[in-house]
This record gives structure tokens, C-alpha cells and sequence, in this order.
């Protein structure tokens, strides 16, 4: 299957089109990009539903940002960063759930001043990248 190329830009994310046609890719990069930063960054992932991704309505299985929300709510500093990973976790264990990947891991770092960088390994040898503003302020 695949799927519109979403890659992640300083201004979020972006796709290309070349001649009047999109990039597509038959791999996982758009699913990531979208569990991780895709969702209402408002959305802290509590029992309120009002805040939640439209796509949700009717769903039993609620598919939340919680990494776009932490990055726009907590303080952009190294002791927070296990919670950035915990959250990323969270928002892509429905791959493991689905069956589309048997192991995904994330590690988070701080390459600068607001920045941080998500590292997705999926299945041991695919790995994505991603580097977003840290917005919250302290």
C-alpha cells in the first residue's frame, strides 16, 4: 500500500509534487509523522473527547497526539524527555497493535536550544527522524 509522502519541514509538514503529481511512498514515514504530530495539539489525551481528532468520532480505538501536545505544554528541558518518548510510544503502539510492526522504539534528545529530536526505530532497521520546535514556554 502506499500512501502521500508527508515529510516534516521547520514549518511542520509538507508534501512534494513534481509535475503535477504527488510523491507517494509505499513506507510507514507519513503514518509515524502523523500519530506523532498529526493530532489537536490541545488534545492532552484525558477522558475529554471535545479536543480530540475528528477522526475519532465513532471509533472505539482513539488515536491522540500526546507528543504534540507535551511539546506544546511542558518545559523544554532534558528532564522532560522521557516523557516526550513515553507519549511517542503511546502514540504509535497502535502499530504494534495492528500488526504493522513488531517492535518500535523512540529515544528523544535535545540538539539545541527549544528543539528536540525523536528518533522512531521500527523493527530494528528502519529509522525515522524528526526535528520539532519545543513551543511550551518555562
Amino acid at each position: 500500500m502506499t500512501d502521500v509522502l508527508l515529510y516534516q519541514t521547520d514549518d511542520d509538514g509538507e508534501i512534494s509534487i513534481s509535475g503535477g503529481v504527488v510523491e507517494l511512498s509505499p513506507g510507514l514515514e507519513t503514518s509515524v509523522y502523523l500519530s506523532l504530530f498529526g493530532g489537536n495539539e490541545d488534545d492532552a489525551g484525558g477522558d475529554d473527547q471535545s479536543q480530540g481528532w475528528w477522526g475519532n468520532d465513532g471509533e472505539v480505538q482513539q488515536y491522540r497526539s500526546r507528543t504534540q501536545n507535551l511539546l506544546r505544554s511542558i518545559p523544554p528541558i532534558p528532564a522532560n524527555l522521557r516523557r516526550i518518548e513515553d507519549a511517542a510510544k503511546s502514540d504509535l503502539s497502535w502499530m504494534l497493535s495492528e500488526g504493522v510492526a513488531s517492535d518500535v522504539g523512540v529515544s528523544a534528545s535535545m540538539p539545541g536550544l527549544n528543539r528536540v529530536s525523536i528518533v522512531v526505530t521500527i523493527n530494528g532497521d528502519q529509522q525515522l527522524t524528526y526535528s520539532e520546535n519545543w513551543r511550551a514556554s518555562t
